[in-house]
C-alpha cells in the first residue's frame, strides 16, 4: 500500500512548515459555489418566467458584481472577527500569565496530565512549555480556548471569494453574453461542468472520490437552481 506522503526528516519539517501556512480553497470553494448557484438561480427564474434575454444579462451582471461584492465584504468580516477573537483571548493569557503565573502553570499541568503525562515527565514537559512565555501563550490559546492560531488574511479571503464569485458565476451568462441558439440549455450544461468542476477540484482536500464530490456539489446546485425555475414560473401563473 502506497503512503500519502514519506516520514524522513526533511520531508517532516516541510510538511510540518506547510502546515503553519493558511490555505484559501475554502473562500475558492465558498464563492465559486454561490457565484454559480445565484447566477444561474436568477438565469432559470427569469427563463421560468419567460421574460426577455435582456432581463437575463442586465440582473445577471447587477448580481455578479454586487452580490459579489457582499460575499467578499462578509467573508472579510467573518474572518477578521476571529482574527480580534485571537487577539482579545491572547491578551487575556499574557495579562495570566504575567499576574498569576502559578495558577497559569497549574493549567497547563491538568492539560498535559489529561494527555495522559504523569510524574516528573508531567513536570519537565510543564517545564518547558512555561519556560518561553510565547510556546505558553500558544499552548492555552489551543487547548484551553480550542482557538486556531493560524489564520487567513481576512483581504486575501475576500479576494479569493471575489475572484471565484466573478470567473464561475460568469458562466451561466456566457450562453446570452455570446447571442447562442438555445442559450437556456447551454447555460444549463455550463453551469453543471463548473458545479461538477468545483466538487472534482474539491476532493482533493477530502476523503470522497472526485466524481463523488463533484456529483454531491452537482445535485446542490441543480436542486437550487429547479428551485429557481419553479418559483419563476410559479410567479408567471400567478401574477
Amino acid at each position: 500500500m502506497s503512503l500519502h506522503h514519506d516520514h524522513s526528516r526533511a520531508a517532516i519539517s516541510a510538511r510540518l512548515a506547510a502546515a503553519n501556512r493558511p490555505n484559501y480553497i475554502r473562500d475558492w470553494v465558498y464563492g465559486g459555489i454561490d457565484g454559480t448557484v445565484t447566477t444561474f438561480a436568477i438565469v432559470a427564474g427569469i427563463v421560468g418566467a419567460e421574460l426577455s434575454i435582456k432581463i437575463v444579462i442586465i440582473l445577471g451582471v447587477a448580481n455578479l458584481l454586487a452580490d459579489g461584492f457582499s460575499m467578499a465584504a462578509s467573508n472579510y468580516s467573518g474572518t477578521k472577527t476571529e482574527i480580534d477573537e485571537l487577539e482579545r483571548f491572547r491578551d487575556i493569557e499574557i495579562q495570566h500569565i504575567r499576574e498569576f503565573p502559578e495558577g497559569e502553570r497549574e493549567e497547563i499541568r491538568q492539560i498535559l496530565s489529561k494527555k495522559g503525562l504523569q510524574g516528573q515527565s508531567l513536570e519537565d514537559a510543564v517545564d518547558a512549555i512555561t519556560s518561553n512565555e510565547e510556546t505558553w501563550i500558544e499552548t492555552m490559546l489551543k487547548e484551553e480556548y480550542d482557538l486556531a492560531t493560524v489564520l487567513r488574511s481576512p483581504v486575501l479571503s475576500g479576494a479569493a471569494t471575489f475572484a471565484a464569485f466573478i470567473l464561475c458565476g460568469a458562466v451561466p451568462l456566457i450562453p446570452y453574453g455570446l447571442g447562442f441558439t438555445n442559450a437556456f440549455h447551454w447555460s444549463l450544461f455550463l453551469t453543471a461542468c463548473v458545479f461538477f468542476g468545483i466538487g472534482a477540484f474539491k476532493s482533493k482536500w477530502s476523503l470522497t472520490s472526485w466524481w463523488h464530490s463533484g456529483g454531491e456539489i452537482l445535485l446542490i446546485g441543480l436542486a437550487a437552481a429547479g428551485m429557481a425555475y419553479g418559483v419563476g414560473a410559479g410567479l408567471k401563473t400567478l401574477i
